[in-house]
């Protein structure tokens, strides 16, 4: 379920991270991009935690999409976008070892403002 405007706005007050307000203002700004928001907005426990094997075992060749943040257990076998909020150091090497690309989600905003061909991982 997608949170209104109104709820993200609210809780955007608690946020203390700079990085991750501005990431949550431009993604609440664009509808496509709302649903991200709104994972970002809530409490922080909330938020996924992906390792790279998890990854791995995803089928779907679209550009990943984490609201968390990407740990480096396991191995990336294959040439994969990924967009995290947060990257471990040694996950960041491995996507980049692999041939893959390690953005934030706020440069893929601005690369992608239509959220084409993207998979929300939660």
């Amino acid at each position: 379920m997608i949170k209104s405007k109104t709820k993200i706005e609210k809780q955007l007050k608690k946020k203390t991270n700079s990085q991750l307000v501005r990431t949550i203002i431009a993604a609440k700004k664009n509808n496509k991009w709302l649903e991200i928001a709104g994972i970002l907005a809530s409490p922080r426990k909330n938020q996924p935690i992906i390792n790279l094997q998890e990854i791995s075992n995803i089928k779907d060749e679209k550009i990943l999409v984490i609201p968390g943040k990407v740990l480096s257990q396991g191995e990336l076998n294959k040439k994969r976008k990924i967009v995290a909020l947060n990257f471990s150091e040694k996950a960041k090497e491995k996507i980049l070892k692999s041939g893959g690309e390690a953005l934030s989600i706020l440069e893929e905003i601005k690369l992608n403002p239509e959220a084409k061909n993207i998979k929300i991982i939660k």
